[in-house]
């Protein structure tokens, strides 16, 4: 199956009509002919990826069952079909979360062109999420071993100033750690979603470190071909690490 579909509509003819063709498409197929009915469906069902209702529902709105389903499943799009579309629902609509605003007899294909997209993007933002997460678990202070007063000093230490939007020294010899504990600093800050970049500053030459870090424009010096953007740049919100900057 591509995805999980929830079509929420009282007319039972046109909702039975746009399940049967979703579901020629392989899709997974909920239906509910009113609002307190598709959102009790909406709870049951895990991994749901779209809901297609109509604005006019009997007792509740589309637009407000829409602001319902982006407060509590973000991830999930929704699609709301009309008989009578207007610009300024559509435009409210779409600032309210909707993934689109499609007016009834607009034609099957525009309909399902609408639904592979909206499924795809509910995916794609899933397993966003769910890297995220690996991520996270992967650079945690977890991953660091030891038991040692000094080791677990160290991490206490560093979980404590990780929260703080503040430069910070980690000193040690080489091979003792220093890009692990800067990666777990990163992973626990503010900064987790922004980049993480990790440079060795003795790898360059002291002619060329300027230019790595701060970058240059196309022809400020013999070699510059084009322009380059530095590492300060490329970790903009994120974190720079300098490592060897002694």
């Amino acid at each position: 199956m591509k995805g999980k579909v929830l079509i929420i509509d009282d007319e039972d003819r046109l909702r039975r009509a746009l399940s049967r063709i979703i579901e020629l498409e392989d899709f997974n197929v909920f239906q509910a002919e009113n609002g307190k009915e598709g959102l009790k469906i909406l709870n049951n069902i895990s991994d749901l990826d779209l809901v297609i209702t109509d604005v006019k529902l009997p007792d509740i709105s589309g637009i407000k069952l829409l602001e319902t389903i982006k407060n509590t499943n973000p991830f999930i799009e929704v699609i709301l079909i009309t008989a009578f579309g207007t610009i300024q629902d559509g435009v409210y609509a779409m600032k309210a979360g909707a993934f689109d605003y499609i007016t009834k007899g607009d034609g099957d294909e525009q309909i399902l062109v609408e639904v592979e997209k909206a499924v795809e993007k509910a995916k794609m933002q899933k397993r966003i999420v769910e890297l995220e997460n690996k991520l996270e678990v992967r650079y945690s202070f977890d991953r660091i071993l030891g038991d040692s007063d000094l080791i677990t000093n160290a991490i206490q230490l560093a979980k404590k100033v990780a929260p703080a939007d503040s430069t910070v020294l980690i000193e040690g010899e080489t091979g003792t750690g220093k890009e692990l504990f800067a990666q777990s600093i990163h992973a626990a800050s503010k900064r987790s979603k922004k980049p993480f970049v990790a440079v060795n500053c003795s790898a360059f030459p002291s002619e060329l470190l300027e230019s790595e870090l701060f970058g240059h424009k196309k022809g400020a010096f013999t070699g510059a071909l084009y322009d380059k953007k530095g590492l300060f740049e490329e970790a903009h919100e994120g974190t720079l690490f300098l490592d060897e900057i002694g």
